[in-house]
């Protein structure tokens, strides 16, 4: 049975909307759905389409959201639909929407930097290496059952979070003397969160394609498409 898909991209460049969802598109089609792609938010306020969607992927970091648009969304995953992405084009979506932040339950704050001695000033000044560790919950779960912690050399996600979502990975930023913390800060990595009778699936890692092309963020990424697209 043929299910229907909605990519949404756009926002910052920094994080190649364009390259890093055309990654997923293929395994989108051989997974059965008919994937359309739109490069702004306002499809959400479409009720008609998006009562007939399955599955919303998101790579739209930071932009703008109308009310309308906003409210759509929340309408379509509460009944049902599901929303996917990874890093900022979903942990750093539309700031100034408070109930966007709502409906997906992890915001963003920063990325802990590296010593201020080895910064070049390009982005690779918050790349750290850092370990994405599997919770109990997560050893378990179909998203990243089979997957043991692993490590990534990229940026590391500070995220505020509430305690309606589902964790299935965590990192911890450790205690350094350059930064203002004064104990390790464990944050989620990879989340789930049920919203009435819609899923919610996140994961920080991805700041990059060749993130994404690593096996344990791929396969999390496919495996959690899957399970918060609907089931008809």
């Amino acid at each position: 049975m043929t299910r229907s898909a909605i990519v949404v991209r756009g926002g910052w460049e920094g994080h190649h909307p364009v390259e890093a969802t055309e990654l997923f598109l293929p395994f989108l089609a051989a997974e059965g759905f008919d994937v359309a792609i739109e490069e702004t938010p306002d499809v959400y306020a479409d009720a008609e389409r998006m009562a007939g969607t399955d599955l919303i992927v998101q790579s739209m970091t930071m932009s703008e959201i109308s009310g309308d648009a906003v409210k759509g969304l929340r309408a379509a995953v509460e009944a049902g639909t599901g929303l996917a992405g990874w890093h900022g084009g979903v942990a750093d979506s539309y700031r100034g929407s408070a109930d966007y932040l709502q409906l997906v339950g992890g915001q963003f704050a920063t990325h802990p930097a590296k010593h201020p001695d080895e910064v070049c000033g390009d982005e690779t000044d918050n790349y750290l290496t850092y370990r994405v560790e599997m919770t109990d919950l997560g050893r378990d779960h179909e998203i990243t059952r089979g997957i043991g912690d692993f490590s990534l050399h990229t940026e590391q996600y500070w995220v505020l979070h509430d305690d309606l979502i589902d964790v299935l990975a965590t990192t911890t930023h450790p205690v350094q003397p350059y930064h203002p913390w004064h104990r390790p800060i464990t944050s989620p990595a990879v989340w789930t969160r049920s919203w009435g009778a819609g899923r919610v699936f996140v994961a920080t890692p991805g700041h990059s394609v060749d993130i994404l092309r690593d096996d344990n963020v791929r396969t999390i990424v496919e495996r959690g498409m899957l399970w918060a697209a609907r089931t008809r």
